[in-house]
């Protein structure tokens, strides 16, 4: 998850950096991350319901359904703005992604 997150940010970087805005492929690109974490949705909900929750289940679900909503709400954002700032706002949401994943990783290791 985190890796697809990462080559997103890469890609929305590249373009921030080349002044260019952001387009449909990219926002396809973020279409398959957003897929990936709905499937990691399902195998929390399937794990939680098997009892094997972590102990702070509040943050972590908090975590992961922010996860959820970042990357829709940014590529409705970059899908209006055409500048090249549709790429930053991209490539900030893409890190917000990984930087939640890695909090998702402690909160279930118990850290």
């Amino acid at each position: 998850m985190a890796v697809l997150s990462l080559a997103l940010a890469a890609w929305a970087a590249a373009f921030a950096l080349r002044d260019r805005a952001v387009v449909l492929r990219q926002l396809k690109g973020a279409a398959v991350v957003e897929a990936a974490l709905v499937l990691q949705v399902l195998a929390a909900v399937v794990a939680t319901v098997r009892g094997e929750a972590p102990d702070d289940a509040v943050t972590f679900w908090g975590y992961l359904l922010t996860a959820l909503v970042v990357l829709p709400v940014a590529a409705a954002w970059a899908f209006a703005e055409r500048t090249r700032w549709s790429s930053v706002v991209l490539l900030v949401a893409a890190l917000t992604v990984v930087v939640m994943e890695w909090r998702l990783l402690q909160i279930w290791a118990g850290a």
